[in-house]
């Protein structure tokens, strides 16, 4: 114990030194630019050696001279006879602090089963198919080259490359996304992949006999230990490693875990060397580059082993010159490579659940504030470029390369850790917040295999058009890629926490149709959530429950009352008896002996409310993203962002649903010229005809219009052919409250704010010109015998007019179109926020594809 609070002393000591010199800038890999996955893999690709020789020229910048970084050395304080030695100092961390506190335990993810009614089931099933595409022989074939073994297959491309420095690391993600997804599913044929994966591992680290495994040479480490350029081999090895252990702790893989041991044997020997045959301020000069979360897999390991290496291992992966700022709650993270330094922060927190050790609590605690306060955007994400910027300065980093993903998934980590520890229901909602606007959104809709690497913030953004795009099924493998699979693999796990004691406490954070088999509190609960659309501004969530037989004992059910709603209209019935709601940000809490068919009902209201970016300046006060309760609404805009509210009181005056009969009434009109197909198209609020579009584009977009029928007694229809011979307006899709307006014989159609009561927004919607069955034409109300005309055989950008002469043959033909159902279509969470100049189409971030988008509007009074 003595030993545990003199190393406790000397840590705190020798962090604080550090942060006092202000070193924290050169505490990450320096030039600043090699920090970034997105340069490293640009740089390293390129045949330029110029350029990577300036670049690496000044690799690492030592922050103080050899004999001044040993005077902050612990043994400066000891007594002159207490020899100071890296081995012998750890040596008294043996028997650790184990914590004294009372933290949730999660659910394990063997008893959750997602409902295949929730988006988070669909996202997981789309994840699911893409692990199963994945090939074996080709996970590994960089892995069978390095240890001298037949490489049977192809080698993927992109990030796992045979020529890439940073290959290998997906198949560790691949290995924790898989073991995650079995849990979740117990898919028998992802078992029987996933288990010949970990054989084809062994069998490479068998072949090289060291206990090394990797998808490259060990040459890299030896790079990596003299100061010389390489590509973060340690992150991949943490990868690899976290993968290996999540195989053994969810799928039960024996053999993984003693791959992990072994591995983890020779990289112990390995930092020995290095400290022994230089000094200990040479290894922590080499954890400038990127480690990953070596710290956090090795606690992990710990935990399960108490083998004191692993212990003593880890603490030499804690990055003391970060964590040092946080340790005395300085606010000087700007600056650093963002998804370097979080898994660090989440290795000091599994080292305080392990160790007791108080001060890794508060550290955990001080970076979730200034990062929430200070570094992150309404989505819940951090980092621009992959770094983070000046404190509450973010207006002036919205751009294209917000958000890496993998932050956001780190982060989540953090949160999860925070509320475990506290019960305190702002993780939870950021939880709740970074998940739905930050992860399931990067996916691309229902294809598998398809994802993005950054989450864009600037007006008019689109995630097809971020620097990276859209990812491929097999020639990306980007980081984002791997903690997406990751992500995606586990949607259930924190759902549902779990309190242990005389009375067991189950905690419900997160409304999510699903199934608990609830081993601790003897029952089985069955929860759903009624689909959110935007006209019933209420969530509802009805839970039912059924004892596991013989069940006896009572438990405590405890379900959150988010942040995000009110008391006006909130309701909680048991067994259609009301009960009493706390205030948003508690929770309900209700302990019994639970009975078969007890059914508990929670409706919870939905409103609407606009946070102001993180930036302190006054003259970006204005600028705001509007959430409807947990789900961040953005713009179906080219980059317009501002909006006039004028003088509403609340949100809900210039903030409307759409009705769900809107929908019925999309259509795109088209016509086809030889072998293509066009479609009627507004283009700058002028009409064209342009090529067909992809579905969930821009261009998708502007081709849909919704009919507005021009009769007071009837704007509902049951199916779109039921317009036919009625007067009807067009409104574009994404312009809500313009129309489609005629400008005169032979003269071009455009979009306007209305008709100005002359009837030159109004057609007629005729059977077609051309006379054939399915075709429609678009008669002018304002000027006989005229039609919208686009004439024949044209090319795209061909400008529509209105055409008089109803006798010609080009007419009949040019003024008939297939009117089908519209390209794009509302999403059941849209509304129209009204903004002086222009209304905007809302709809949820997590919604959009390649559509452009705006998140942040800049929202004037």
């Amino acid at each position: 114990m003595k030993g545990c609070l003199l190393f406790k002393f000397l840590v705190l000591f020798f962090l604080s030194l550090l942060c006092g010199l202000g070193v924290s800038k050169e505490c990450t890999n320096t030039p600043t630019q090699l920090s970034s996955h997105t340069f490293r893999y640009e740089l390293l690709s390129s045949n330029n050696e110029t350029w990577k020789k300036e670049m690496f020229a000044r690799y690492h910048l030592i922050p103080t001279d050899d004999s001044a970084w040993s005077n902050l050395l612990p043994r400066k304080i000891l007594k002159e006879e207490d020899e100071f030695d890296w081995a012998a100092t750890y040596r008294k961390m043996k028997s650790p602090l184990k914590s004294s506190e009372h933290f949730l335990d999660e659910v394990s993810l063997h008893n959750v089963r997602l409902d295949s009614s929730s988006i988070q089931w669909r996202a997981q099933q789309t994840n699911l198919e893409y692990l199963l595409m994945l090939d074996v022989d080709s996970l590994v074939w960089s892995f069978r080259k390095t240890a001298g073994l037949p490489t049977p297959g192809t080698a993927y491309g992109g990030w796992e490359a045979p020529d890439v420095e940073l290959r290998g690391h997906f198949v560790g993600h691949y290995l924790s996304a898989s073991a995650h997804m079995w849990a979740s599913t117990h898919n028998d044929t992802l078992q029987k992949k996933m288990s010949a994966l970990v054989s084809a591992l062994s069998a490479c680290q068998e072949k090289i006999g060291t206990g090394y495994l990797s998808a490259f040479p060990s040459e890299l480490f030896d790079r990596f230990e003299a100061i010389k350029p390489v590509w973060a081999p340690y992150y991949t090895i943490h990868k690899i490693l976290a993968g290996l252990l999540d195989q053994y702790t969810l799928a039960y893989n024996a053999q993984a875990l003693k791959m992990v041991k072994w591995m983890v044997e020779y990289f112990y020997n390995r930092v020995q060397n290095v400290v022994t045959n230089y000094t200990i301020e040479r290894h922590f000069l080499s954890l400038n580059e990127e480690t990953g979360g070596m710290n956090d897999v090795l606690y992990r390991l710990f935990s399960i082993t108490g083998d004191p290496k692993h212990l003593i291992l880890a603490h030499l992966f804690d990055k003391p010159c970060f964590l040092g700022l946080l340790a005395v709650q300085a606010d000087d993270i700007s600056g650093f490579h963002a998804n370097t330094h979080i898994p660090i922060v989440i290795g000091s927190q599994m080292r305080y659940e392990i160790t007791g050790d108080t001060l890794y609590k508060e550290i955990g605690t001080f970076f979730m504030d200034i990062v929430n306060s200070s570094h992150s955007y309404a989505t819940g994400g951090t980092s621009v470029s992959e770094f983070w910027s000046d404190p509450k300065r973010l207006a002036s980093t919205l751009s294209s390369e917000n958000e890496e993903s993998c932050t956001t998934y780190n982060m989540l980590k953090v949160s999860r850790h925070l509320f475990r520890w506290t019960k305190e229901m702002a993780y939870a909602d950021y939880y709740e917040r970074a998940l739905t606007n930050g992860v399931l959104g990067i996916q691309r809709g229902t294809e598998p295999g398809v994802m993005i690497y950054m989450l864009p913030q600037s007006p008019g953004s689109s995630k097809a058009r971020s620097y990276h795009g859209w990812g491929t099924q097999f020639d990306s493998f980007w980081c984002c890629y791997g903690t997406g699979i990751e992500s995606f693999s586990k949607l259930g796990d924190s759902i549902y926490f779990e309190e242990e004691g005389q009375v067991p406490g189950l905690y419900v954070i997160q409304y999510v149709s699903s199934y608990l088999d609830w081993k601790a509190g003897q029952i089985v609960l069955d929860q759903q959530v009624d689909p959110l659309v935007s006209w019933d501004p209420y969530l509802r969530v009805t839970l039912t429950f059924s004892p596991i037989e013989g069940a006896s004992q009572p438990s405590t059910l405890n379900f959150r009352i988010p942040i995000w709603t009110n008391l006006d209209g909130a309701k909680a019935t048991l067994n259609a008896q009301s009960l009493s709601v706390p205030a948003p940000g508690n929770f309900l809490s209700i302990t019994r002996k639970w009975s078969s068919g007890d059914k508990l009902t929670l409706q919870l209201p939905i409103s609407f409310r606009t946070e102001s970016i993180k930036d302190d300046r006054s003259e970006y006060a204005s600028v705001q993203a509007i959430l409807y309760g947990p789900y961040l609404l953005a713009g179906h805009t080219i980059g317009d962002w501002n909006i006039k509210s004028g003088s509403a009181n609340s949100l809900s005056d210039w903030i409307t649903p759409i009705p769900a009969t809107y929908n019925n009434n999309l259509v795109s009109f088209s016509q086809q010229s030889g072998d293509s197909a066009f479609v009627l198209t507004n283009s700058n609020q002028w009409i064209t005809m342009e090529e067909f579009p992809k579905s969930g584009t821009d261009a998708s977009v502007h081709a849909t219009f919704r009919l507005i029928l021009n009769d007071s007694s009837s704007s509902e229809l049951s199916t779109i052919e039921n317009a036919i011979g009625k007067y009807v307006m067009l409104e574009p899709f994404d312009l809500p409250g313009m129309l489609l307006v005629q400008q005169g014989k032979d003269e071009g159609l455009t979009v306007a704010n209305s008709d100005n009561g002359d009837g030159s927004s109004i057609f007629r919607l005729v059977s077609g010109l051309d006379g054939k069955d399915g075709t429609v034409s678009l008669e002018s109300v304002s000027y006989d015998d005229c039609f919208v005309f686009s004439g024949v055989d044209y090319q795209s950008g061909t400008s529509l007019k209105l055409s008089c002469n109803s006798e010609s043959s080009d007419i009949h033909q040019g003024a008939s179109f297939v009117m089908n159902k519209g390209l794009s279509e509302y999403h059941p969470i849209s509304f129209v926020a009204k903004g002086g100049k222009r209304n905007f189409l809302l709809s949820p971030l997590l919604s959009f594809r390649d559509e452009s988008y705006t998140i942040y509007f800049n929202i004037h009074a």
